[in-house]
């Protein structure tokens, strides 16, 4: 557990009580401070009292004796439409901050390792966790990945947090100097919590705040605003720059080519696994994460023979192209985590023919950007929300599709016609485009349904 030493003896007020908020709460009174919370929901107040904390509306209460809000990066604290709080507590002189700051403050001594991008942060925060693991680091994983950090062991030094960072938390997150920083990728997302596209990008572009020599930025290049970042910090210069790519070479840099991973950093493309054996890590994008990891964990110290000898053994991350089963021919794949068009233009470029299953509640961008694809689906199973609005999409491509409502229908008349055409390499393919929040609690929740009912299905025959 993280002790939060500076806090002790002092009001610090909690806002938004999701699990890392119980978290954060929780680590303060056991530091010493005094935990003020507050959430909009009643029922969330309700479990915080339960759980003996103090609450505290920092809309309405006063907020003289405080310094410090720890702000669940969720709620909105500039754009679209500021919280109340936020704009109080600017205006009082108190700092909104998020738990990755505190851990920062508490563990001075440690390594941290950022990773963030607007796809495939999750498989590249594990898949670095799953390295440093393997080779005997010392090494703690969480953030945005869903453990909050208050909630790791205090490393100190000689240990490393391997950080999932997202846009929101990079806003909220001051004193961190990422030793070692990874910005995958930047397509538009969340633009509505950013004031636009030039909002996110600065945001993400947090992740190598104060960075300087030696500590390294690995980055990608196989977008136009990633592509404008490097090219920015390389005319500054202040910091060891790594060029990252899934789809060929990028000179100085690890990249993926002719079904390996190569290493030119030091100017000699050394070949250093091949992609053939890194069987969790499917497709460009993967290519492109497992890139991304091994120039992390290599900057950070790792030898590059145990980086590579260690991919091998990484089990893949649950909700993310994760294979749930096969029947016969039929592959029933979970990537329920695709919660944009982008995410799931990953999916649909790995696999071939695809049976698939998608809807919910759609992101503003819809399935833009996926038309290339189409050739590739032979019906598709729509669910949730947005399947009215799915159909007319596909209609007008003349992709064949069926309104199913609900996941347990879409995947029962997947299975039937998947099974009854047996294609070699055909895929159920749970790939959404959408959240999660219409008819599921959570992704997570969405993919495990998808697969209880997938394991449910008879077997061949």
């Amino acid at each position: 557990m993280i002790d939060l030493f500076y806090m002790n003896g002092l009001p610090v007020a909690v806002m938004g009580l999701g699990k890392t908020g119980l978290a954060t709460a929780a680590a303060l009174q056991r530091s010493g401070a005094e935990a003020l919370v507050w959430d909009d929901n009643p029922a969330k107040r309700d479990e915080a009292l339960a759980a003996g904390f103090t609450l505290f509306d920092p809309s309405t209460a006063d907020l003289s004796d405080l310094t410090t809000i720890v702000w669940s990066p969720g709620i909105p604290h500039t754009f679209p439409k500021p919280h109340p709080a936020a704009l109080r507590a600017r205006e009082s002189g108190v700092e909104v901050v998020c738990d990755i700051e505190l851990l920062g403050r508490s563990e001075r001594d440690a390594a941290f390792i950022g990773i963030t991008g607007t796809n495939g942060k999750s498989t590249t925060t594990s898949l670095i966790g799953h390295i440093m693991d393997a080779v005997g680091h010392r090494a703690a994983v969480g953030g945005n990945l869903g453990t909050p950090v208050l909630t790791l062991p205090a490393l100190g030094a000689g240990g490393t947090y391997v950080l999932e960072m997202s846009s929101y938390q990079l806003e909220l997150t001051l004193s961190i100097t990422f030793d070692v920083a990874v910005l995958l990728n930047i397509t538009p997302d969340h633009l509505d919590r950013h004031g636009g596209m030039d909002g996110y990008v600065a945001a993400k572009k947090l992740i190598f705040h104060r960075q300087t020599k030696p500590r390294t930025a690995v980055i990608g290049v196989d977008d136009d605003h990633c592509r404008a970042i490097h090219a920015e910090l390389k005319a500054a210069g202040d910091q060891v720059l790594c060029p990252i790519s899934g789809n060929g070479p990028a000179a100085g840099g690890v990249y993926a080519a002719d079904g390996w991973l190569v290493d030119d950093r030091d100017g000699a493309a050394e070949r250093v696994v091949a992609l053939a054996d890194l069987p969790t890590l499917l497709g460009t994008h993967n290519a492109q994460n497992a890139a991304a990891a091994y120039a992390a964990v290599t900057a950070a110290g790792v030898p590059g023979p145990a980086a590579a000898a260690a991919m091998k053994t990484f089990p893949g991350l649950a909700h993310r192209q994760q294979l749930i089963r096969t029947i016969g021919p039929v592959r029933f794949v979970n990537d329920s985590k695709a919660t944009n068009a982008d995410a799931t233009e990953k999916a649909l470029a790995t696999f071939d023919p695809i049976y698939w299953i998608l809807g919910g509640q759609a992101k503003s961008t819809g399935l833009d950007g996926l038309d290339a694809y189409m050739g590739r689906v032979r019906h598709a199973f729509l669910i949730g929300e947005a399947q009215d609005r799915f159909a007319g999409w596909l209609e007008a491509r003349n992709v064949p599709f069926t309104r199913c409502g609900t996941l347990d229908v879409a995947v029962e008349k997947a299975a039937a016609l998947a099974g009854a055409e047996a294609r070699p390499g055909a895929c159920v393919l749970l790939s959404p485009a959408c959240a999660s929040w219409d008819q599921f609690t959570s992704f997570e929740a969405r993919g495990d349904a998808f697969a209880r009912f997938v394991n449910a299905l008879p077997a061949e025959g």
